[in-house]
């Protein structure tokens, strides 16, 4: 049994909205948006740009996330979800709770977590050296999600995911410059047919 008496520094938790990326898109699911990130995307859209100065971080245990539950699928993300030790006591405890489990990554930090546990490596290695992807990550990954802005991305990436065929990747272009995001990624698609566009369905819907 998990230590459901144990904390983690949450962001924010919301309930019943839809993936709006990659794999699961459309599914109903849980947010869990853990606090603390030290990559520092430019583009953040949850405020880790600056490394998170002022941002909401509020103490809550397992115990009361799981109280908050009320999707089949529990999205854990962040911030960078793997910097945190206590990650693979919550994942456990959402198995337990019969929930099932998706983390997003960027792949620059690794617990051992769950195999049960569906893992989304968005990697962030080429915006910031500093953190790169953990090889556990190019094999142990479900699926692939490559945010574009330029398409230089997919070649940065290029030699991990020519050896990685079977794990799903899915080119997802940056918010902010979409409009000239998405011909690339479309050109990108007929020079990769198996790639996919991911879109950020929730953003268009006007959902969290």
């Amino acid at each position: 049994m998990s230590n459901l008496q144990l904390k983690l520094p949450i962001h924010e938790t919301f309930q019943c909205t839809v993936q709006g990326e990659g794999y699961w898109t459309g599914t109903l699911v849980d947010f869990i948006r853990l606090a603390g990130c030290p990559v520092r995307c430019p583009w953040c859209d949850t405020g880790y740009a600056n490394g998170g100065k002022g941002l909401p971080s509020v103490p809550q245990s397992i115990a009361q996330l799981l109280a908050q539950l009320q999707s089949p699928r529990v999205v854990i993300t962040g911030g960078e979800p793997f910097i945190h030790r206590d990650l693979p006591e919550l994942v456990e405890a959402l198995l337990e709770a019969d929930k099932q489990v998706s983390i997003e990554t960027s792949g620059a930090c690794w617990q051992d977590v769950s195999p049960q546990a569906w893992i989304t490596l968005s990697p962030k290695e080429h915006v910031n050296p500093k953190y790169p992807v953990q090889e556990i990550f190019w094999t142990r990954a479900n699926e692939i999600k490559l945010v574009v802005s330029t398409g230089e991305e997919v070649e940065f990436y290029h030699k991990h995911l020519e050896n990685n065929v079977n794990i799903p990747v899915f080119l997802q272009p940056e918010w902010n410059s979409k409009k000239t995001a998405i011909p690339i990624i479309l050109e990108l698609l007929k020079q990769n047919p198996s790639y996919r566009l991911s879109l950020q369905t929730h953003k268009f819907i006007g959902v969290q």
